[in-house]
């Protein structure tokens, strides 16, 4: 009776050979685990597959680790002799493993230091005052005088469609992965430990600039209600700066406000929920005024062809009002960033995320079609269209409570930006990237109060000292930068296998390893149930009789290239629309030359990822159209970020490389995963498979308490008969 046991050598020890031990029938065909690695490698990294024959010589096999043995004591001689001072192809590659290790997705989510006291209304309403803010007050004058005329609210639609990918994406991660952290927490489980990092250390400036810049918004709007007698009085007692990067004069109230606000959130993501409804509903109430009034007021003639139509600026002033008006749909990420709080996540983030943007969206549309109504475009105030549109119509109390909204709207964002913000630093320094400190979680309110404390000065100095205009399209970067990893982040882990459903109340015990009587019907099992359910990542089977060259590669290695292939041609269908045959300098048949073939590439790699067979779940919320809907939000915002200047680009590179400085000098080192690694070794583990291939690959060996909820693999240990 052929046999086959599990067989191990040490890859420290030099010149030894893998060799077999005994076994039983039983143990034929299933999992040969080798010795443990001093050096550990990084969870799921996967060498080279060699082919065997179904009635297994195990002659052949031995022979094959024995070369394959005999190669790798070679190279590490070959390394032994490099020059000193040289990194070897060895470092390089564990390197790159650690660079993108990815988080796994624990069995049970539910657990948290944190406290999960937030309803779906609750989510709701943070999202609504997460994007109802000056955006509403001020944008929606500037975009309608400046860009689009009356058709702003075209504007408004099609940048709520736009968002809407965006926020699928959020929808989808935030119910499967109901942990704190975001873009962050969800580019770490999908792309790798460095991406994460620098997704999150550019959303951690981007809520800082956000707040800091409402905060000064909502000072500037407030003083301008009283005739700027605190600007005034500050100036006179205390000066006019002509310092570069400082702003003219301390805003003393700018700073107040975000004090005032950091010591609420402190209190609790209860109490800070409460406090956002009142905000929020108060807002809501006075949207719902002005469109009622509005229309009231409406006059008919301005829309005329006297006053210039409907779209004075064309077509083209639609599209650049698409863009500035995209950036008010910013904030419905609070909602993923509030989950590891929320009650039930898996079925209130969704829901939230949906109605939130639906209200705001409606909002946006029918406040700037009143708006545009009740007096000619071309005669709005940009900085104040609202209220001067009720003042110069007779109704001066109707002004008032305007101003009364965009306070209770802007208090919302600067709330809410202390309340995300904070939850961002404490999911990083959980997983060790950054500074333990900020993990700490008071024991009485639940929340993570380092953070908040130190978010909050830090937010209330670039206030009180610098000059923000400079700063303010860090926003715009970081948001879209965000967004485009989030949308390439549901591909990746679409076409992945993934755990098994369980019910987010309890923890999954984990998969019980099954037992067969012989090789033969592990053989007869496995080969059914591929058949009958292909996995992620591998191609459809009604499409292999047609497609067979790309079924001879490895499970989602043609997703790997294909999403490559696709973001690339993104790109460059991107820069073609954005730049355009002047400023590429090309004749037009040259542009439509590179806007085909852009175009085409783009389309062809959809049409591969679409082949594959993807992830499917019904206990929680998916993304509908995958590939399609997250692709064309990865083109969307690459066309948005290549509008801005080249000013930003750079400074957005220094942030950048002060990141990488953080990441290379602490976080690397400090991170969970590193630890894991270090404490629990590798292990190497041959498969024979029923298709006669042989496959070797390297895990890390987990402890008891994490091996009951990893993600269940197609093969199994080998147990003694």
């Amino acid at each position: 009776m052929g046999t086959m046991g599990s067989l191990g050598a040490s890859d420290s020890e030099a010149g030894s050979a893998r060799r077999y031990s005994g076994g039983g029938a039983r143990g034929w065909g299933r999992v040969l685990s080798l010795g443990r690695h001093q050096r550990p490698l990084a969870p799921g990294w996967r060498s080279a597959q060699s082919s065997a024959s179904s009635s297994g010589d195990s002659r052949w096999v031995a022979a094959s680790l024995a070369g394959r043995t005999q190669a790798r004591e070679k190279t590490k001689a070959q390394l032994l002799t490099m020059a000193p001072g040289l990194p070897s192809t060895t470092s390089l590659a564990r390197l790159c493993q650690k660079l993108n290790r990815l988080k796994p997705l624990e069995g049970s989510s539910m657990e948290t230091s944190l406290q999960r006291c937030l309803s779906t209304l609750d989510l709701t309403l943070l999202g609504v005052g997460g994007m109802v803010g000056s955006g509403l007050y001020v944008l929606t004058g500037t975009v309608a005088k400046q860009m689009a005329g009356p058709a702003v609210l075209v504007s408004f639609a099609v940048a709520a469609v736009a968002s809407l990918l965006a926020a699928l994406c959020y929808a989808e991660f935030g119910a499967r992965v109901p942990r704190t952290g975001s873009a962050y927490l969800f580019t770490y489980v999908s792309m790798g430990e460095l991406w994460a990092f620098l997704i999150g250390w550019n959303v951690l400036l981007e809520y800082l600039i956000g707040g800091a810049a409402v905060a000064r918004a909502w000072s500037g709007y407030l003083d301008s209600m009283f005739s700027h007698r605190i600007r005034n009085f500050t100036e006179a007692h205390v000066g006019v700066w002509q310092v570069p990067f400082l702003t003219h004069y301390p805003d003393f109230l700018a700073t107040g406000i975000i004090i005032l606000a950091s010591a609420l959130v402190s209190c609790g993501a209860r109490i800070s929920s409460w406090f956002n409804h009142v905000l929020s509903t108060i807002s809501l109430v006075i949207i719902l005024f002005i469109t009622i009034m509005g229309f009231v007021l409406a006059q008919p003639h301005n829309w005329s062809p006297e006053e210039g139509g409907f779209a004075p600026f064309g077509f083209s002033g639609i599209l650049a009002g698409t863009a500035t008006c995209f950036f008010a749909f910013v904030g419905f990420d609070v909602i993923a960033a509030s989950c590891e709080e929320a009650r039930n996540p898996k079925r209130a983030v969704p829901i939230a995320i949906a109605i939130s943007l639906g209200l705001v969206a409606s909002a946006y549309i029918l406040v700037s079609t009143v708006l545009t109504l009740m007096v000619p475009w071309h005669s709005l105030d940009p900085d104040s269209a609202l209220a001067d549109a009720f003042y110069r119509r007779g109704y001066s109390w109707a002004g008032f409570i305007v101003a009364v909204g965009s306070i209770c709207a802007m208090n919302t964002v600067l709330l809410l930006n202390l309340f995300s913000g904070p939850r961002i630093i404490y999911a990083m320094a959980i997983d060790g990237l950054f500074f333990q400190a900020f993990a700490h979680v008071h024991h009485r309110t639940q929340v993570p109060i380092v953070g908040i404390l130190v978010f909050g000065v830090l937010m209330a100095f670039m206030v009180l000292l610098l000059d923000l205009e400079a700063l303010v399209q860090f926003l715009s970067i970081g948001t879209l930068l965000a967004y485009t990893f989030v949308a390439t982040s549901i591909i990746v882990l679409r076409f992945q296998k993934g755990p098994p459903s369980s019910s987010p109340g309890s923890a999954s015990p984990g998969p019980v390893p099954k037992e067969y009587d012989s090789f033969q019907d592990r053989t007869r099992l496995v080969g059914t149930e591929q058949a009958l359910v292909p996995e992620p990542g591998q191609l459809r089977p009604a499409l292999r009789p047609y497609l067979g060259f790309l079924g001879g590669c490895n499970p989602g290695a043609t997703v790997a290239w294909a999403l490559g292939v696709m973001v690339a041609s993104a790109i460059s269908l991107g820069c073609v629309l954005v730049f355009g045959n002047t400023a590429l300098h090309l004749p037009n048949w040259g542009y439509i030359l590179l806007l085909l073939i852009s175009t085409t590439v783009f389309v062809l790699s959809l049409l591969v990822l679409g082949a594959h067979q993807q992830q499917r779940r019904q206990d929680t919320f998916q993304v509908p159209l995958v590939p399609l809907t997250p692709a064309l939000s990865i083109l969307l915002n690459i066309c948005l970020m290549l509008n801005l200047s080249y000013l930003t680009w750079l400074r957005f590179s220094i942030w950048l490389l002060i990141g990488l400085l953080v990441y290379f000098g602490y976080g690397i080192w400090h991170s969970k995963e590193n630890r894991q690694e270090l404490q629990w070794p590798a292990t190497t583990r041959y498969v024979v498979f029923p298709d006669g291939s042989l496959e070797e690959t390297v895990q890390a060996v987990q402890p008891p308490s994490q091996a009951l909820v990893q993600e269940p693999s197609r093969t199994e240990q080998l147990t003694s008969p």
